[in-house]
């Protein structure tokens, strides 16, 4: 074998290994999230080029490890987004969409950052979960459910849907009783805005994320802090994935 041949083999395997860990099992508790992070990672990055068919939704269901409702919800929130299109008839199925015109590219600076600014939120929000869980008056609770059923309404609304969400969060942190909790989360939750806004919303992503609200807050009624910083974690890296899976590469 040549020299030409054999570098074209090595690359050959090289990719076909890349795409194996693209359909490599995915983590239960945050399966919807994963599954847009691992296919729109490497719709980006390439490994998955544009009119790449996948596989069938059975047999990626099987590779992923998840239900095919969790996969069909996945592959519409990336149509939504623009990453995939999906055709019927002779020859149809779901393919790697072309790229979309560029939109204006964000700071090399903001998406070198964006990860801390996550830590930093999963630093603020996972303790204030746990202390809300402690100190949370029923009416508090009472409060924040409300705006749970709220943001149900406003899937298809992501404008009208931030706002609520961020009153959620930041009714978590007074429920602390700690004005520099407050403080904390009003902060980190600002950085959140700005980079959330660079990616789209499916009503999908946020569906699931209401959905995470809603475990939350149940374990803050019952006053198990463990349970209120694991469901809180779950939420936080939910967001995670979707930013990593969706963000414009730096």
């Amino acid at each position: 074998m040549n020299r030409v041949a054999s570098l074209q083999a090595v690359a050959s395997l090289e990719s076909a290994a890349s795409v194996d860990t693209v359909f490599a099992p995915v983590r239960s508790q945050t399966a919807f999230e994963e599954t847009v992070e691992r296919l729109g990672t490497a719709i980006r990055l390439g490994l998955l080029p544009p009119g790449t068919r996948l596989p069938a939704e059975r047999e990626l269901c099987t590779k992923l490890g998840i239900a095919r409702s969790t996969l069909r919800q996945a592959l519409v929130a990336l149509a939504q987004s623009g990453h995939l299109r999906a055709t019927r008839g002779r020859g149809g199925g779901t393919f790697v969409a072309d790229p979309q015109p560029p939109a204006p590219p964000p700071s090399p600076e903001v998406l070198a950052a964006w990860r801390d600014v996550c830590d930093e939120r999963m630093t603020v929000e996972v303790g204030v979960a746990m202390l809300a869980a402690e100190r949370a008056e029923p009416e508090m609770v009472d409060a924040l459910d409300e705006l749970v059923v709220a943001l149900d309404g406003m899937l298809e609304d992501f404008t009208s849907y931030r706002p609520i969400d961020v009153r959620l969060h930041v009714g978590l942190a007074e429920a602390t009783q700690s004005p520099r909790l407050v403080t904390a989360m009003t902060e980190v939750q600002g950085a959140m805005t700005g980079l959330i806004s660079l990616i789209a919303h499916p009503p999908e992503v946020l569906d699931s994320s209401n959905a995470q609200h809603r475990r939350v807050l149940a374990a803050v009624r019952r006053h198990d802090g463990t349970a209120a910083a694991r469901e809180m974690a779950e939420h936080l890296r939910g967001t995670e994935h979707i930013l990593a899976g969706l963000l414009p590469k730096s």
